[in-house]
């Protein structure tokens, strides 16, 4: 046998246990078709938000009060707005600015919550409650509320919302956190980390939280058309992003006054909204289902 061969040989010997469950999770991903829709869903999204420029055929802020509240045609294929602004092209640059404002809360939420999360969990003692009891405060109020509270106090504005959602949302990974450092900490390789000398944090960063990611990852994922459904109802209500931005939030909210007559003008933004949230809260639990054992094997 040649050299290359035994090593490939020796590598997949020793990894066996790992690419057999990886073969497993892909098998359970192929049989969850609502997963499947999810993730064309997203990956549509996806598409549509780097090749917006290209894709949408006007430019998503330039006014045509010639042709204002035209209904959908082969020239607007959603209509026009109020302003003579083509929808189909704002709903298209909007994908963009939806997937960015959901990108950059989870940033900000994951690494601050699972931070807090393990210290509160390795630490214990007075650490543990003041994190944990400042992060019940948070949890005591509805998220969407608070995000919204938040955003007045900062004032209206893209940034502000980013931040006001991300405010809210960090107590949920920190408490997953805390639980898996709380399990995790008791194990044995932890007590033999602690008698060889290792630092505390090295044992944070390179044992603790590497299990503890995987958890978080995952519920992330469930978040990420919370995420999006929140920001647009705060730029519903005007505490988001401000005109002339092509936020479908907003879009909806200046297109509601034409409802009756006009229904494609908030219409069409509404549905960006939902199919949107829909296709991440089914390839978020999809990726839950399949990440647990007992719901992949069918127990």
């Amino acid at each position: 046998m040649k050299p290359e061969k035994r090593t490939f040989a020796r590598w997949k010997e020793k990894h066996e246990s790992e690419i057999s469950q990886v073969r497993e999770i892909i098998h359970a991903g192929k049989r969850s078709h609502l997963t499947i829709a999810g993730l064309v869903i997203v990956l549509a999204l996806v598409l549509t938000a780097i090749l917006a420029p290209l894709l949408a055929p006007y430019d998503p802020l330039q006014m045509d009060l010639r042709n204002r509240l035209q209904a959908p045609s082969t020239q607007h294929w959603m209509g026009t707005d109020e302003l003579g602004r083509d929808i189909f092209s704002r709903i298209l640059h909007g994908t963009g600015l939806a997937l960015k404002i959901m990108i950059i809360v989870l940033l900000i939420d994951l690494p601050l919550g699972m931070l807090l999360g393990i210290v509160a969990g390795y630490f214990g003692g007075w650490i543990d409650e003041v994190i944990m009891r400042t992060a019940d405060i948070f949890m005591a109020f509805p998220r969407l509320v608070l995000a919204m509270a938040i955003g007045a106090a900062l004032g209206p504005s893209l940034v502000n919302t980013m931040i006001a959602i991300a405010v809210t949302m960090w107590p949920t990974y920190a408490r997953l956190a805390r639980g898996e450092t709380l399990s995790i900490k008791e194990r044995t390789f932890i007590d033999a980390e602690k008698v060889v000398g290792t630092t505390k944090l090295r044992i944070l960063f390179s044992d603790i939280l590497p299990l503890c990611s995987s958890t978080a990852i995952i519920r992330a994922t469930l978040d990420m058309g919370n995420v999006i459904r929140i920001a647009a109802g705060m730029s519903f209500i005007g505490l988001g992003a401000q005109p002339p931005t092509p936020e479908w939030g907003l879009m909806v909210s200046t297109g509601r006054a034409f409802l009756v007559n006009q229904w494609w003008v908030p219409t069409f933004p509404g549905l960006a909204i939902l199919v949107t949230v829909f296709g991440f809260n089914l390839l978020g639990d999809g990726i839950r289902d399949i990440a647990d054992p007992h719901l992949r094997r069918g127990d």
